[in-house]
């Protein structure tokens, strides 16, 4: 089917049905996301171990680009905490390879993850979201948290501690702590207590004073712009840096010089798996955050489309000398909360980045290191959730060993192999569980035509005829397991002479699971069994008439369950 300009830009939707109205709700939220942004950007532009003017960059052309592509209409993209993490950690890669310098691997990674998501998105690769177990991947996220905390302290305690793990990083700050900076502490300390108070306790306070709720809510989380500027003035009127405090420094004024990156093939390869770790989990976390808003509005989220999205913003990231971005849950929401009605408040919101770009350098120079630190920490604390180790427990042990596993292999042996790890838990769990679905034997419930697990209901069976039904499509993976399954119970139980699988819960049989029909056929009928099948779907009748088996089953096909086990009862009666 063709595709019209509005599914390729789906900006071309919304501007059709721009009103004075949402002009007004875009114009009215825009500054408060870009007041929120700023902080944001600088600070993970330091998280990603690049210049400060990297994170203002990543937050003008990329947003403006899904703006146009994108099919949220509040997602708001831009450098997101765990991304920054992941590209701090390629970019340590490349530097101790010596492939190239921090800001060209930065672009390079940006330029690889934005080409992956769009060929992704091209292909309709939206689907393998589907394949990450939730569970699994808030565990990474939550390690991840905890990994960017840790890495911040060397900034709030002015002393130096690298390393990209807890083994790497737990040592060298206890090492580094015996020579710790105390004005900086002092910095970062209370910037972290500021930012803490006004999170828990701003919002109930100006209700208190008659602010509304959500104008309360939104200035609560705005809260972070106000520390700066307080940190900022306070650095330069008592001159801090001449005492021993790191400050961001000179942040060149002016807009990003757009250039196309041209890496070479050394540095794609050293980059391409990292980019597409960076690509998968920033796709996970803007479908996420995006089908959450989208929900509240009965907004539809295009997971192809969002992959177009993403792709584009990361492209426009790269051309803008900046690094991957993906979509914020924080600046999502405040979005959100703000009012936004379409995307043109990130048009609005790249406006005022922009601005700032060009006006603001010169402050931004006093601002503390220690400052940017604790709103990093600040930013990370609420994605560490733990106690989904607890729930998990509780509902279903397999899930919970796979996120403990997640998670120790995240905070031992660094991001990438913890979502390496995540990813093939995911599909092993998957795997696992369709390899060994769900057989229940049936009965008739009294007084009904209807077939329940005998198990766990009171029913009327035959001895004669056994009656399964496999809660999955049969394939490659699982047919084994049902093959055996009827195995064991003809062996245990003497006296069978039908067996009938109820397919209600059978969308698909593939050639594997066609093999293990014919051959728990034969098996049947040397043994004088007859083999009888149920409620079979209409594809799976279809596949089942052209390969011939319906000619070569031993048993029938009943359109119900009742046909066939009031059927079989009476011809067995009759012996």
């Amino acid at each position: 089917m063709p595709r019209t300009l509005a599914d390729i830009i789906p900006a071309v939707r919304w501007l059709a049905d721009y009103r004075r109205s949402d002009f007004i709700a875009d114009l009215t939220a825009a500054p408060i996301v870009t007041i929120l942004l700023i902080p944001q950007s600088l600070a993970y532009a330091m998280l990603a171990g690049l210049p400060p003017e990297a994170g203002l960059y990543a937050s003008i052309l990329p947003l403006v680009a899904y703006a146009l592509f994108g099919s949220s209409r509040t997602l708001s993209v831009g450098p997101v905490a765990v991304i920054s993490l992941m590209t701090a950690t390629a970019l340590a890669g490349v530097a101790a390879q010596g492939t190239a310098d921090h800001l060209t691997a930065a672009t390079t990674l940006a330029l690889l993850s934005g080409v992956f998501l769009v060929v992704m998105g091209c292909l309709r690769l939206g689907f393998i979201t589907h394949f990450m177990s939730h569970g699994v991947i808030s565990g990474f996220i939550s390690a991840s948290a905890i990994l960017i905390a840790v890495s911040q302290f060397q900034h709030i305690i002015g002393a130096p501690a690298a390393g990209d793990t807890l083994p790497e990083m737990l040592p060298a700050l206890a090492q580094g702590a015996v020579h710790f900076h105390q004005l900086t502490l002092v910095v970062g300390v209370s910037m972290f207590a500021f930012l803490l108070v006004t999170r828990h306790r701003l919002s109930h306070w100006l209700c208190a004073v008659g602010i509304s709720e959500q104008r309360a809510t939104l200035l609560m989380k705005t809260a972070p712009i106000f520390g700066v500027a307080a940190s900022i003035l306070v650095a330069w009127r008592l001159d801090l840096e001449a005492v021993g405090v790191a400050l961001s420094g000179p942040v060149p004024a002016g807009l990003p010089h757009l250039q196309v990156v041209m890496p070479t093939w050394e540095l794609i390869t050293e980059l391409a798996p990292s980019a597409l770790l960076i690509s998968l989990i920033g796709y996970v976390e803007s479908v996420s955050v995006g089908r959450t808003l989208g929900g509240r509005r009965r907004q539809h989220i295009n997971p192809d489309q969002e992959l177009i999205g993403l792709g584009a913003a990361n492209l426009a990231s790269s051309l803008s000398g900046a690094f991957p971005v993906a979509g914020g849950f924080s600046r999502s929401v405040v979005n959100f909360d703000a009012g936004a009605a379409t995307q043109m408040a990130s048009i609005f919101t790249a406006l005022g980045i922009a601005l700032a770009s060009i006006l603001l350098p010169a402050a931004l120079y006093y601002l503390p290191k220690a400052a940017l630190a604790a709103i990093i920490m600040a930013a990370v604390m609420p994605l560490v959730d733990l106690d989904i180790l607890r729930r998990t427990w509780r509902f279903a042990r397999s899930d919970s060993y796979a996120i403990a596993t997640t998670i120790a292999v995240t905070l031992l042996a660094g991001v990438e192999a913890g979502l390496a790890c995540g990813v093939l838990v995911s599909i092993a769990l998957h795997l696992h569980r369709t390899s060994r679905p769900h057989i229940a034997e049936v009965g008739l419930l009294p007084g009904t035509e209807h077939f329940r697990n005998v198990i766990r209901y009171s029913t009327v069976t035959v001895p004669e005829i056994l009656s399964l039904r496999p809660d999955e499509s049969l394939f490659f993976a699982n047919s084994a397991f049902l093959e055996d399954r009827i195995r064991q119970l003809v062996y245990e139980r003497k006296g069978i002479a039908h067996v009938v699988l109820l397919c209600s819960a059978v969308n698909e049989v593939d050639f594997s699971a066609l093999e293990m029909l014919d051959n728990i056929n034969e098996q049947l009928e040397e043994q004088g069994i007859q083999l009888h099948l149920s409620e079979v779907k209409g594809p799976v009748m279809d596949n089942l008439r052209l390969t011939g088996f319906l000619e070569r089953i031993s048993g029938g096909v009943f359109l119900s369950h009742f046909d066939a086990f009031t059927t079989l009862k009476a011809s067995i009666s009759k012996r």
